[in-house]
């Protein structure tokens, strides 16, 4: 068939899906997920702790491996896709990503909150001198207009960033804003500066705003097997690649290799079904960052409460990432007011 439009796939199962295991994915694990995408025209893996390089901590919770092991691992195996690692100034160090070009990546993704841009600067800069391919990544942007969006964009741009995403944290866009932010992105931003999206699935639609991003003009789209991520999760790459070929978008990914990945490598060590529950729902209805759910849980439960109603607190008070330790002190002023 002719396709309208061209673009390339990051997969985030390794990443953003080790939110929904506790980061307790291990070295095999990896290796066995990593291998079966590899070769199917994903052009990036990224793997490191769900919250990035230095992410594992008491805060943010431990990962199973050391970060050097799961690395290695993973670059051990990856010989077609590149290897790449999110880094959160404030979580990661230039030190940390230092040691992962030693470990085997060959790109890096810098993310901030979408009005923050101007704390990537050093960790952009020193990420192209080591010659990685450098993504900034504005996350949050529900929380943004796309004016600001663009200037935030522009200031990545600026400090060498190769693309720039808007990221859906949250799951809380629909199509309209999906298509008005990336489009005000990709009309000012330079030509050889690429446009990302990523999606997740708490209202139901990161298909759906995953290809209106396509048709604004994102060239870079972000899914995972099988879903696999924090809140509903993401979008679900083979789900994806399938409505793709539909639509008439060339995603380069072999369709059939990556539904029998999720289905037989990911679904297995799924920790729950990936499901747009009701707590997961409220994510997105909310506004609030996917990866808050699982801490929201247990405050629920320590304090005996209904997660929804700390989660809909938390959107009202307009919490970001980074601040996951006002999810106990929500949960703390709601109970003492019943």
């Amino acid at each position: 068939m002719a396709f309208k439009y061209k673009i390339e796939l990051t997969d985030v199962t390794l990443r953003d899906g080790m939110h929904a295991v506790r980061h307790q994915f291990s070295v095999d694990d990896a290796k066995a997920i990593a291998s079966a995408l590899d070769g199917t025209g994903v052009a990036l893996i990224e793997a490191t702790h769900g919250d990035g390089l230095g992410g594992s901590s008491v805060q943010y919770g431990f990962s199973k491996e050391t970060e050097e092991d799961y690395l290695r691992a993973v670059c051990s195996v990856v010989k077609d896709s590149k290897v790449a690692a999110l880094l959160l100034p404030g979580i990661g160090t230039v030190e940390d990503l230092k040691h992962a070009v030693e470990y085997g990546i060959k790109a890096v993704r810098v993310a901030t909150h979408s009005t923050e841009a101007d704390i990537s600067a050093q960790h952009i800069e020193e990420a192209r001198k080591m010659g990685l391919e450098t993504v900034g990544f504005l996350m949050m942007s529900h929380m943004t207009p796309a004016e600001v969006l663009v200037e935030e964009a522009k200031k990545m741009a600026s400090y060498g960033a190769e693309v720039v995403y808007i990221v859906d944290s949250a799951g809380a866009m629909l199509m309209d804003e999906v298509r008005k932010k990336v489009s005000k992105l990709r009309g000012a931003l330079p030509e050889d500066v690429q446009v990302g999206f990523h999606a997740h699935n708490n209202l139901g639609v990161s298909v759906a705003n995953s290809i209106a991003a396509v048709e604004e003009g994102a060239f870079r789209i972000d899914a995972s097997l099988g879903g696999l991520g924090a809140g509903a999760g993401n979008t679900p790459l083979e789900v994806f690649v399938a409505a793709c070929e539909k639509h008439g978008i060339d995603t380069g990914v072999q369709l059939y290799p990556v539904m029998d990945a999720a289905e037989e490598i990911v679904r297995p060590r799924m920790h729950q079904p990936i499901i747009t529950d009701k707590a997961s729902l409220t994510l997105g209805y909310a506004g609030v960052y996917s990866s808050f759910l699982l801490h929201a849980n247990r405050a629920a439960e320590q304090f005996s409460l209904d997660p929804r109603d700390i989660l809909v607190e938390l959107g009202r008070r307009k919490v970001v990432g980074g601040q996951e330790d006002m999810i106990v002190d929500v949960a703390f002023q709601i109970a003492n007011s019943k």
